[in-house]
């Protein structure tokens, strides 16, 4: 079985999300923001991001029409989507990667991977702080900082 993993990217550094990136061996990045672009991180508009990937090595891809949030596309074309990227992941180790921290709190957890969980895939969600965190372990509350600590 092959491992997909989704990331966020929040308000990290292009550097930060690039070593994420490249800690877990990820290859090509999915993007599937249904608008690749940033107001609040424009190192994360599409041109921009897919510079800072190329020059570590890694493959940048737009998925946003097909499996966006925002979906504004027919059935057919999501299954589509998803064939097209387990299709991608059989190659390279893929991240699935949209702008929410969270997973949790994200379409790529809600819509996405129940797509790719169907088809056989293993989830795994790269959190802002490095953690791995598997697809099952989802239903446990995230570890919060310590408010006193």
């Amino acid at each position: 079985m092959m491992a997909i993993f989704t990331i966020g990217h929040s308000n990290q550094t292009a550097e930060q999300f690039v070593g994420l990136l490249q800690t877990y061996g990820v290859r090509l990045l999915a993007d599937v923001r249904s608008s690749p672009a940033s107001r609040f991180a424009p190192q994360f508009n599409r041109d921009a991001l897919a510079r800072s990937l190329q020059d570590a090595g890694i493959g940048y891809r737009w998925f946003g029409r097909a499996l966006g949030g925002k979906p504004r596309a027919p059935e057919p074309v999501f299954s589509a989507g998803i064939a097209d990227l387990l299709q991608a992941a059989e190659t390279q180790s893929t991240a699935v990667m949209c702008a929410e921290r969270d997973p949790r709190m994200c379409h790529r957890t809600h819509l996405v991977t129940p797509a790719l969980l169907k088809n056989g895939a293993i989830v795994k969600h790269i959190l802002g702080d490095g953690t791995l965190l598997a697809h099952d372990a989802l239903q446990q509350p995230l570890k919060q900082p310590d408010l006193f600590g």
